[in-house]
């Protein structure tokens, strides 16, 4: 879990420092070259002028489109993500026992835990990274949305509800939004697991960060964040929707008593 929460430091520290040093004032075209251009910046941008052509000049919309068809794609990944969160807290009692077995803080003792934990993770057919590679492949579309809507002046020059798109969210609404929708996402990921230490510092964690990211960011990338979020919430649900109506109502029994 240590080893997961470095991860995401790590990603969003990466998202950070491509976005601000990596050609952001240099417009995107056809003739754009390189392969992140090509391949990543120009197709994002694209795809979204060419929504707002179908949507009636609406980039606000194409951008939400466009998100919705990202999501679709990397739902394969997602749907993984999720079985493999779900093998992982089934795996939970298991875990719990050879933490107890191997309870000493030597080096040795540790060594052996760890070895017999990856044993178990093996047995079971359960990579505990898994969860992460959505986050992995998601990366470079996030860094790739914020080129595009920089570099792009059609977009940029947009406004869509209450914002431009290519600038902050004045009122900070978006960013609150995105916040509140991560948590949720986050806590339906996690039902079950909330006993867990680490894995209650992730819900609070990814929240925070993603706050403090959109404060920084264009609007349009924490519009992105929103319907990218509401769009997993509502993913979440159908796969996971009797498990969340047991931790619901295991609560509710226990505030009852």
């Amino acid at each position: 879990m240590k080893k997961r929460i470095l991860l995401l430091l790590g990603l969003f520290s990466v998202v950070f420092f491509l976005a601000g040093c990596t050609e952001i004032n240099k417009p995107i075209d056809a003739e754009s070259t390189g392969f992140w251009n090509e391949y990543i910046v120009y197709p994002l941008s694209w795809l979204i002028v060419k929504g707002a052509e179908i949507l009636g000049g609406s980039f606000g919309l194409s951008i939400i489109l466009v998100t919705i068809l990202i999501r679709l794609a990397i739902l394969p990944l997602m749907i993984k993500q999720t079985k493999s969160s779900k093998a992982m807290q089934a795996l939970q009692p298991e875990m719990k026992a050879l933490r107890e077995k191997y309870s000493s803080k030597d080096q040795k003792t540790q060594q052996k835990l760890q070895q017999e934990t990856m044993a178990l993770f093996q047995k079971h057919g359960v990579n505990p990274m898994a969860g992460c590679f959505p986050l992995i492949v998601q990366m470079p579309i996030l860094i790739g949305f914020y080129h595009a809507i920089s570099r792009t002046r059609e977009i940029a020059e947009h406004s869509f509800l209450w914002f431009d798109l290519g600038d902050k969210d004045p009122f900070y609404l978006l960013p609150i939004i995105a916040g509140i929708t991560t948590f949720i996402q986050q806590k339906m990921m996690m039902a079950g697991q909330e006993h867990n230490p680490q894995m209650a510092m992730m819900l609070w964690m990814m929240p925070i960060m993603i706050v403090v990211f959109a404060f920084n960011f264009p609007a349009a990338l924490s519009l992105y964040w929103v319907v990218g979020n509401i769009f997993m919430i509502v993913q979440t649900y159908f796969i996971k929707g009797p498990e969340l109506k047991t931790a619901a109502a295991g609560k509710a029994g226990g505030a009852k008593k």
